[in-house]
């Protein structure tokens, strides 16, 4: 590991802290960041300073225009720095203080207030594949063949079974002393790929949570001198892709009888499958066709379906939720390079906020001026 080999670490900072600005990049996919010294640690997230950025090195702005100005949002420790440092995630926001095209999480925040009563909780399953330092093969599998088929791999335990386990544990460890709500974590079907649970969380806390734990997951990388992969179908041919899977769920849901409430938002799922298969990938469903497949425990991009314990539906209800008439529902669908505010904000849209009967969104003001200003939310 690198970082632990810096001698400089343990440097005495003489009461300054080191605030380490994330935010989202132009490609809907890639986080950027940079450090700011504070004379002191803020109570609070408001009390920290706007900043901006060059949007042309990010393709979010012109060079003749290029400033984009980032307003924090979440605070989490940093794990790396330590000490009184910190990590801040940031919305963007254009020159004239209205929310950038690809500030998602702006409409997400006003949707998810708008539902606030119903008490939507969220917990998303992050797949991800561990690549060598070159990004050519993934983590430890022959460079001129490929490992042994499918099967032992996960959940498992051994050299032969388990390729990065080391890594996923030092990101686990990071996570939680982030604070961020990391959940669990498992070895998955391909070799070198891995799992990680964030949730419960509720509301917008689900998007902001996940997106520090990927930023998390690539700066331990750097330390081990991997690469990490959030592609849906990172390798073609007989390999599981990766996923998102996204548990969902409301206050009725929760409750005692909350199946039928369940059972009824399958209908609304099933009326917005094309909305959510362009919300579920960063590119409108084109990285997720290579995954839904129907095979590897994916259902088919061109159709909805549900069923209790069905892994190979889009949308799953766990065995116990059925057996107990209350709790969540997976939905399967989301690519594992989904934006998080893009899927719970499609979610919300539909299970709370969609009329049953059409395609109308009910819309107020506050909405309203978030579709005229922000204009790819």
């Amino acid at each position: 590991m690198r970082s632990s080999n810096n001698p400089y670490m343990d440097l005495d900072q003489r009461q300054k802290v080191m605030a380490y600005y994330i935010w989202i990049d132009g490609s809907g996919q890639n986080l950027r960041g940079k450090t700011r010294t504070l004379e002191k640690r803020p109570s609070s997230v408001h009390e920290l300073p706007d900043w901006n950025f060059d949007g042309s090195s990010t393709n979010q702005a012109v060079g003749e225009n290029s400033d984009v100005i980032i307003k924090p949002v979440a605070i989490f420790r940093d794990p790396f720095r330590r000490g009184d440092n910190m990590l801040v995630l940031c919305e963007t926001y254009r020159h004239d203080n209205t929310p950038h095209p690809t500030n998602k999480r702006y409409e997400c925040a006003a949707n998810i207030r708008r539902v606030e009563d119903s008490e939507p909780w969220f917990g998303i399953e992050q797949e991800y594949t561990i690549y060598d330092e070159n990004f050519k093969h993934p983590y430890r599998w022959p460079k001129n063949g490929f490992p042994g088929p499918q099967g032992p791999y996960y959940c498992g335990v051994g050299t032969n079974r388990v390729y990065g386990r080391d890594i996923a544990e030092a990101h686990y460890r990071a996570c939680l002393y982030a604070g961020v709500k990391i959940a669990g974590s498992n070895a998955e079907v391909m070799p070198s790929q891995w799992e990680y649970q964030v949730g419960p969380c509720e509301g917008i806390e689900m998007g902001d949570h996940l997106w520090v734990s990927r930023w998390i997951l690539c700066r331990v990388a750097e330390d081990f001198n991997v690469n990490i992969s959030f592609d849906p179908k990172p390798m073609p041919g007989d390999w599981n892709g990766a996923g998102c899977h996204t548990n969902i769920s409301t206050k009725v849901m929760r409750e005692t009888g909350g199946l039928k409430y369940i059972e009824a938002a399958m209908a609304k799922f099933e009326a917005k499958h094309e909305e959510h298969i362009r919300a579920y990938d960063p590119t409108g469903g084109k990285d997720n066709a290579r995954r839904l497949t129907g095979r590897h425990e994916t259902a088919s991009i061109n159709s909805f379906n549900y069923g209790v314990a069905n892994r190979g539906a889009s949308i799953r209800i766990p065995r116990h939720v059925a057996e107990e008439g209350c709790g969540y529902f997976e939905d399967r669908r989301p690519s594992s390079n989904a934006d998080p505010y893009d899927v719970t904000n499609r979610i919300v849209k539909t299970m709370l906020l969609e009329e049953e009967s059409g395609n109308s969104f009910i819309k107020t003001p506050e909405i309203i001026d978030c579709n005229q200003i922000s204009v790819n939310c």
